[in-house]
């Protein structure tokens, strides 16, 4: 049984984040999205309870303070999602189960949710759905837009301290994300690998292997990091033609 949601902001771009960070996960149903908060107020106060809604504080004509008192008996959670540190203290005056400060990851708000519903025997840990290919993330260098990045062209992702800068085939992208944080949305996928404590690889994108440097089909140059030399090495011999010499 999914858990089902509502998302309310008056931002349609924050609101097609949110939508696609939910479709990526297996255990979370969309039930509604609001992008004007009295019509929100009028159909969620005259409809069923959800488990979760997703509202914004920052709103024109009913801020989501003020709706969320009209409707947190409609649901079992309530998160606040804003641009807004200052909120904080009033959101949770409001019994407000989560906060999430924006730009949020992926990561973090699958991990919000599994906070939220720990011991729901019927609700799995949060997990990426292998037939999705894609997922989003704000670009630092478009105004901290959402940008679609699908995982088939992801050359490779390099920790840069506080953010990621992920290569792929067409262009760069650095996200105020960390790459403990990518680990945990690629990890279902067999053909990325860890080589450097700051670099995760696409396999299939390595073009020459020289000593311990990879050369990856972008002209990346990875040099192999110790601990992860063993796994690279062994990915290496299996993809390596095998010839017999006297």
């Amino acid at each position: 049984m999914k858990l089902k949601c509502i998302v309310i902001d008056d931002d349609i771009l924050a609101v097609n984040g949110i939508t696609a960070y939910i479709n990526n996960l297996t255990n979370v149903e969309l039930v509604k999205s609001y992008t004007d908060p009295v019509q929100a107020l009028n159909e969620i106060t005259a409809g069923q309870n959800v488990d979760i809604i997703f509202i914004d504080v920052d709103m024109p004509m009913i801020s989501g303070l003020e709706l969320s008192k009209s409707i947190r008996h409609k649901t079992d959670k309530l998160i606040f999602t804003t641009s807004h540190s200052k909120y904080a203290y009033d959101a949770f005056e409001l019994y407000a189960s989560a906060y999430l400060l924006k730009p949020y990851t992926f990561a973090r708000f699958a991990e919000t949710i599994n906070h939220l519903f720990p011991h729901a025997p019927s609700v799995p840990n949060v997990q990426v759905k292998q037939k999705d290919d894609y997922f989003f993330v704000r670009n630092k260098s478009e105004k901290n837009n959402l940008i679609k990045v699908r995982y088939a062209d992801i050359v490779a992702v390099e920790s840069l301290q506080n953010y990621v800068r992920i290569f792929t085939l067409n262009e760069t992208i650095v996200s105020y994300i960390a790459l403990s944080e990518v680990k945990i949305i690629l990890k279902d996928f067999q053909n990325f690998l860890q080589a450097h404590r700051s670099f995760i690889i696409a396999k299939n994108y390595i073009e020459k292997i020289e000593g311990n440097t990879l050369k990856m089909i972008n002209d990346l140059t990875i040099n192999i990091g110790n601990s992860y030399r063993e796994s690279i090495q062994e990915y290496i011999k299996e993809k390596t033609i095998k010839t017999n010499r006297s």
